[in-house]
This record gives structure tokens, sequence and C-alpha cells, in this order.
């Protein structure tokens, strides 16, 4: 491997880590803060991305179907946590699971109806439709620095906004002490609220921005589902700051395996949870 070689897969890696941490980051703050078990996290991913190849279809410009498509994940996630989930906090960890579970089957059912079964593709916007020599035979897209900088614009947003502002004090202090925060006049249920449509529009817009690097199919979801899991257990349950480590060690491994090592690469990840398991239960940054 060549030094412009590995400079292209350590690109991929960082670029694939923080779309994961892109995703990752709504199901760890919606398990972490709201106790949710939420197995629907990757039909957001999904329904992002056919969202994304459907409006970009009708207004004929990616940026223009994100602005759109935005918005609509943010109602969807309002909806499914005041008509769903908000009944769900105080019961056994197995409601959820099952709600959860069935939310994945109408997802996928919705979407055959709606879009079909067939696979698709989204083109990479026209100004970001080019790409940056590295040698005289590689090259590295623009559109995967492009994706790159957004989700480390957005990393640097949410850790703003949770870690410097009012609504994030909040946020947190819901997360400790339910309760408490109800009692001091805070309306927790708003708050949850915000919570969740976050993670979905997160989820979502990661599907999005990704949706011209691979393919829009039935049941994509399902795989970024047990991956952000394994973020989640290793980074720690409720830790942000978890997740983009997390995420950026998946990425690397995986993009790295591979390459080096392409007969194990589907093992690596669980490897990988299995040894931070053993040398920390909590995960990096979970609570002791």
């Amino acid at each position: 491997m060549d030094l412009a070689f590995f400079f292209i897969q350590l690109l991929n890696g960082l670029q694939y880590g923080l779309l994961l941490f892109l995703v990752s980051s709504g199901l760890t703050l919606v398990f972490g803060i709201m106790g949710i078990i939420n197995l629907a996290h990757g039909s957001f991913y999904m329904v992002g991305a056919y969202l994304a190849w459907s409006l970009a279809g009708m207004t004929g410009n990616l940026a223009t179907a994100i602005a759109i498509a935005i918005p609509l994940t943010v109602v969807l996630g309002m909806g499914l946590e005041r008509l769903l989930f908000r009944h769900l906090y105080t019961r056994d960890h197995l409601y959820q699971v099952l709600l959860t579970y069935g939310l994945i089957l109408v997802f996928e059912e919705l979407r055959s109806i709606i879009w079909g079964d067939d696979v698709h593709g989204v083109a990479v916007p026209a100004l970001l439709n080019a790409s940056i020599p590295l040698t005289e035979n590689l090259s590295y897209p623009v559109y995967r620095l492009a994706i790159s900088g957004v989700c480390l614009l957005l990393a640097f947003a949410l850790y703003v906004l949770i870690q410097k502002t009012r609504l994030g004090m909040m946020i947190r202090a819901g997360a400790s002490n339910r309760d408490m925060v109800q009692s001091l006049g805070i309306d927790i249920k708003l708050i949850y609220t915000l919570v969740f449509a976050l993670g979905v529009a997160l989820a979502a817009f990661a599907g999005m921005i990704n949706a011209p690097l691979s393919s829009v199919t039935p049941g994509m979801g399902g795989h970024v589902l047990i991956i952000c899991f394994v973020v989640v257990v290793i980074g720690g349950i409720g830790s942000v700051k978890g997740a983009m480590a997390a995420s950026l060690m998946i990425g690397l491994a995986e993009t790295f395996g591979q390459v080096l090592v392409p007969e194990v690469a589907g093992m690596i990840v669980y490897v990988l949870m299995a040894i931070v398991l053993v040398w920390r239960p909590e995960g990096l940054f979970g609570r002791k």
C-alpha cells in the first residue's frame, strides 16, 4: 500500500465514521436521554435516502430536496413521539422493542407502497461532481470531502447545543432526573419531543447526503441500525463524545479491514466491540 492509496483509505474511513456518527448520535440521544430502545432508527435513515431520491427527481437539485425533506422528517419525529413513544417512557423495555420492531415493518411496507422495491441512485450535485488529483492515477471525490465537512459542522453544532445552551442544560437535566426537572416547571414532554425529532432528523439527513454515494435500496436501514447500536455500546450509552470516538474507530477499522483483510472484514467491528467491552464494560465514555 503506497502513501497515496493509504491516504485515500484514511479519508474514506474518516468520512464513513463521520457519517456513522451523524446517524448514531440521534440514537445515542434517544437511548441515553429518553431511555428508548429504538429499533426503528435505521428506518429513518432509509426514509431520508428515499426522500432525497424522490424529491431530487422532482426538483432536479439535491440541495433543494434536502431543504424540503428535513422539515418533513422533523414533523415525522414529533408526530411519532407524541402519538407512540410518549406512552413508553415508564414501561418495560420489552414494550419499546415490540413497538419499534413493528415500526420497522410498517416503514418497510410503506416504502414498498410509495416508492416500490427497485434499486435507485441519486446523482452527485454538479457543483461537487469533481475530484482532487493526488497522483497521476489516483484522485479523491470532492463530494466525499463535502460530506465530511458537513458532518464535522453538525457535530460541533450538536456539542454547542448540548453543552453550551440552556436547552442543552435542560436536556442533560432531564436525562439525570426527569421528575426533578418537571418539579422545576420545565416541560419535559416538550424537551423529549424535540430530542426525538432531532434524532430522527439526524438519521434521515445522513441518509440524504449518503444517497449519491450508495444505492437507495429496500432494507438499507437494517445494517445501519446494527452498526449504530455497536457505536452506542462502544462509546457508552448517552455519550455523544463516545459516539464520535466509536464512529471514527469503526469507520477506520471497517475501511482498512475491507482493503487489507477482506475475508474477515465483516467481523472486525464486532471483535472491536468485544475488546472494548472486556476492557471497559460501560463503554469508552459511559457512566461508571
